[in-house]
């Protein structure tokens, strides 16, 4: 179910939990500004999910508040996960769902990674 992500950080949220080490998550990769993992529910051959670890509930919420130190770590981060992955010369797919319309799910900002096959059309019609 789609969030509003206006809302204040919720820290019972599954990445928050997993973040904390409440719950596993299959590591691809780590640093100090961020964690990226393989989603459970994987939509391509390759979905990692990379997320920051500071306490921001959408994109827009990390690009207003978060330190230029955090975004330029986040961000080299989602490039070295794509890089590892093989996933540059034949082309991949991020992906960051903000609010209700965007269709964010969890309210922890988090990109997705798809690669290893064809996407398809960006958007569905």
């Amino acid at each position: 179910m789609p969030i509003d992500a206006t809302k204040p950080y919720d820290e019972s949220n599954i990445f928050a939990r997993i973040l904390r080490g409440e719950l596993p998550c299959t590591k691809v990769y780590e640093n100090e500004f961020a964690l990226a993992f393989n989603d459970i529910k994987p939509a391509a051959p390759v979905h990692i999910l990379v997320i920051p670890k500071g306490p921001y509930v959408s994109w827009d919420d990390f690009s207003a508040r978060g330190s230029a130190e955090e975004i330029a770590g986040f961000v080299k981060a989602v490039g070295h996960v794509a890089r590892e992955a093989g996933l540059v010369e034949p082309g991949y797919r991020l992906l960051a769902n903000v609010g209700m319309n965007g269709g964010q799910e969890v309210p922890h900002l988090h990109v997705h990674i798809f690669g290893g096959a064809g996407l398809g059309p960006m958007l569905a019609r």
